[in-house]
């Protein structure tokens, strides 16, 4: 609907209404007054409708989609020949991004790194376990704080030019 018949639709009811309160300022009825007053030119109002599809359409963009879904897995399923795997390998060193997101992968630690923490842990455990034989559980705990959990070397210090 154009504003201009929106425009149009008001006008008509302002003139009903200004007609009706002239009759009534006169004297007359209501219900005569609002029937005498003819509106102006009134467009029906309608309101939009739902568009509905035809069932024959439906199935014609089902088909199309269900194509379409096919030919997406088909080229995903599909892994290329040995001979353009080998052939890409030697063109291009470069490896290409993946377009699909990659899984996260879980970290894992390098045996040296897992081997440095063993045994730093097994150091703290016999200086925890010594000190409860020699001593109350107070100082245990202070002595196993105390043990160093991995010798480290010391950086030679370096003196200042004066």
């Amino acid at each position: 609907m154009d504003y201009q018949d929106i425009l149009s639709m008001m006008d008509a009811e302002i003139g009903k209404l200004e007609e009706a309160g002239r009759l009534l300022k006169q004297g007359g009825k209501v219900d005569a007054a609002i029937k005498a007053v003819t509106p102006r030119q009134q467009k029906a109002v309608t309101v939009p409708t739902k568009r509905l599809m035809s069932p024959e359409a439906r199935q014609r963009i089902a088909d199309a989609q269900r194509r379409r879904w096919a030919a997406v897995k088909k080229q995903e399923s599909a892994p290329p020949a040995k001979t353009v795997k080998k052939a890409a390998k030697k063109a291009a060193p470069i490896k290409a991004k993946k377009a699909a997101p990659k899984e996260a992968v879980k970290r894992t630690m390098s045996p040296e790194a897992r081997a440095r923490i063993a045994d730093a842990q097994r150091k703290r455990w016999a200086a925890a376990k010594k000190a409860t034989k020699n001593a109350s559980p107070v100082k245990a705990k202070k002595a196993a704080n105390a043990a160093p959990a991995v010798a480290m070397p010391e950086a030679p210090k370096v003196e200042a030019p004066s």
